[in-house]
């Protein structure tokens, strides 16, 4: 699946669309002109195009140069998971859940078993 490059001006310009119908006339007529400079937009729409990168950790290793260096093909690197134990999410980097590995259709899935609190995804950042 090929990734589209990000239009800028293009969501700018939907952003301010989106400004723009918020506003009635009369509403115009009646508010004083202030800059706005920290004004949401109404329709979140546009965010849902924006592309975000999801992972899921199987376990992790720490190893000196020199091992690494010896590593070829049939090495085993052993991880800090056990066998059985739930995957990590990450969705942009951050864990948002865990989960246990499936085959779907010859091809690997997880199936979400723990939702991250929104408070403890804030807590680690």
């Amino acid at each position: 699946m090929a990734e589209e490059p990000l239009d800028e001006e293009a969501l700018a310009r939907a952003w301010e669309e989106d400004l723009a119908k918020g506003e009635s006339e009369e509403e115009k007529a009646t508010e004083p002109a202030l800059p706005r400079t920290h004004e949401a937009p109404l329709s979140l729409d546009y965010l849902l195009d924006v592309p975000l990168t999801i992972s899921v950790r199987v376990g992790e290793s720490r190893m000196l140069i020199k091992d690494l260096l010896q590593l070829g093909q049939g090495s085993v690197v052993e991880l800090d998971k056990l066998a059985g134990e739930p995957m990590e999410v990450l969705i942009n980097d951050q864990l948002v859940a865990r989960g246990d590995v499936v085959l779907v259709n010859d091809k690997y899935g997880i199936r979400l078993t723990d939702i991250v609190s929104p408070i403890d995804r804030v807590k680690r950042l």
